[in-house]
């Protein structure tokens, strides 16, 4: 019946759900542009060391070259050995050629030779002060590309320094192959480039996909393009593991603590910890005198947003919850409070009717309980009986000193809802009770034709024999007052007498049942 009020299983499970779909959403986000960043940091990494390494490597090239331009005034015999030397100490440089006139005259490699330097590499303009191409391979190696590269002489008509170049033993080549996210660097001059993809050249418009990162030297017309995979399998599949494990603890967690702060025993503590809980009285009447001899004291939940909540819903879930004490002891702080107003409505000797659930019974904490109850109410004025229903299971072992207790501390005790539940003679029989409630189903059958009014006369003269009190619950009409006054029962309660009450209009009520009773 409390799921009526509060669908916390659902709200639970559909809010941890949602969190940690939520959380595994966004980790797994995080985590992709994490790879991202990481992986764009190491692009740039990369891609700036290339070009510094290169334009550092072509400045020293450059110097080694500047020491050569005086050999185009001498003869390859002069000079042959110098420039076979520098050569086999130049890194990657596969031959130096002298060129004068336009031709070449020295090789570090062959030596003498008299070629035009345009036979040689049509590409190269010589008018220039610096140029560059592609080879697919020289002379020497005729399969491995190489770049060729022009030096001008300012000083020397048609004269300057030819350099070939490897380009296969780049370091950066050899690294960029071992890292899954590099797809390949290329290497282009001109209209031709050289791409870790093939083993010759190609015009740049053969190149396959678009560069990642792309950077020109600065003293030399070489261009540097960088390729690399969007994402990687194993980034992609840690994403999603990374974000797998995170919402499944986010769910977990978020399952935990929404169990704990949207549970109804949650609400339950929140409600005794904001005042929502409030008690009513309904007035007891002695039935022969038609007279208030005391009150039953009812606990009632006014939720701020589900209003009013019907009291065996709290109370059954309080119970299942174990937070029967803790509500019965709210219960008993509220009747302590009201107690000295009610003193001044209620006689000396008055009943306070309080019901006790087995689980606050049985607790280990019941006879402080108790104790602490019986000293905040005002000394030897109220008579508090406690009601225990008979629908309700209790341990018989632990009752019976309980009762012999309860009852030398001054407490009495009444056995609620008598004939609704499965042991009512087994309660009689095996325990001392001094007042017996009569449910409201035997009194609303009160002039009827049905089985129940002999039955309430076996129940009236059970109690009789057992000296016990009786107390007629659920009176609502002037007919079941007088039978009831005439089998013998000795207390009313009911609509009849009037509904409970809150505090306030307790202390004003004026009982107006004796005409109806007249």
């Amino acid at each position: 019946m409390f799921t009526r009020y509060f669908s916390t299983s659902r709200k639970v499970l559909t809010g941890s759900i949602l969190a940690g779909l939520l959380v595994a959403l966004l980790c797994g986000m995080l985590q992709f542009f994490l790879s991202y960043h990481k992986r764009e940091v190491r692009f740039d990494t990369l891609i700036v060391d290339l070009r510094v390494y290169m334009e550092s490597y072509f400045s020293e090239l450059k110097t080694s070259i500047d020491t050569l331009q005086p050999f185009i005034l001498d003869s390859c015999q002069e000079v042959r050995d110098e420039l076979t030397s520098r050569a086999a100490f130049s890194l990657n440089v596969r031959a130096f050629l002298l060129v004068k006139d336009n031709v070449a005259f020295c090789s570090s490699a062959t030596g003498a030779m008299n070629t035009p330097l345009a036979e040689l590499i049509p590409t190269l303009n010589v008018n220039k002060p610096i140029d560059m191409a592609l080879l697919p391979g020289t002379p020497m190696l005729p399969h491995n590309p190489a770049i060729a590269i022009w030096y001008q002489n300012p000083l020397v008509k048609g004269g300057g320094v030819f350099t070939s170049i490897n380009i296969n033993l780049t370091p950066y080549l050899l690294y960029t192959a071992r890292q899954d996210e590099f797809a390949g660097i290329a290497i282009i001059i001109g209209d031709t480039a050289l791409s870790t993809d093939s083993n010759r050249l190609v015009n740049i418009h053969d190149l396959h996909g678009t560069a990642t990162r792309s950077t020109t030297l600065k003293d030399v017309p070489l261009t540097i393009n960088l390729y690399g995979q969007a994402w990687t399998i194993d980034e992609i599949l840690f994403a999603l593991f990374f974000g797998l494990i995170s919402g499944i603890a986010a769910g977990t967690l978020s399952y935990y603590i929404l169990s704990i702060r949207l549970s109804p025993g949650k609400e339950i503590l929140t409600a005794i910890k904001q005042g929502q809980f409030y008690v009513v009285y309904q007035p007891v009447v002695d039935a022969a005198k038609l007279e208030m001899s005391g009150v039953e004291v009812l606990m009632r939940w006014k939720h701020p947003t589900m209003g009013e909540i019907p009291p065996d819903a709290f109370i059954n879930f309080a119970e299942a919850q174990k937070l029967i004490v803790p509500l019965t002891l709210h219960l008993f702080e509220l009747i302590g409070r009201d107690a000295p107003q009610l003193q001044t409505v209620l006689p000396a000797g008055a009943k306070l009717g309080v019901n006790i659930a087995p689980g606050h019974l049985h607790a280990d904490s019941f006879k402080d309980d108790m104790r602490q109850f019986g000293a905040s109410l005002p000394p030897d004025h109220f008579q508090v009986v406690l009601e225990i229903t008979e629908r309700d299971m209790i341990n018989q072992l632990e009752a019976a000193p309980l009762f012999e207790w309860l009852q030398h501390e001054g407490f009495e005790i009444a056995i609620d809802d008598f004939g609704t539940g499965h042991s009512a003679l087994i309660y009689l029989e095996r325990f001392t009770m001094d007042y017996l409630k009569i449910d409201r189903g035997f009194v609303n059958a009160i002039g009827t034709e049905t089985v129940t009014s002999p039955v309430l006369d076996a129940v009236l003269t059970l109690a009789r024999r057992l000296n016990m009190v009786t107390v007629a619950e659920g009176v609502e009409t002037p007919e079941q007052a007088a039978w009831l006054r005439e089998h013998g029962v000795n207390y009313l309660q009911g609509y009849w007498i009037s509904r409970p009450m809150p505090l306030g209009q307790f202390l004003k009520w004026q009982p107006d049942f004796v005409k109806d009773s007249e």
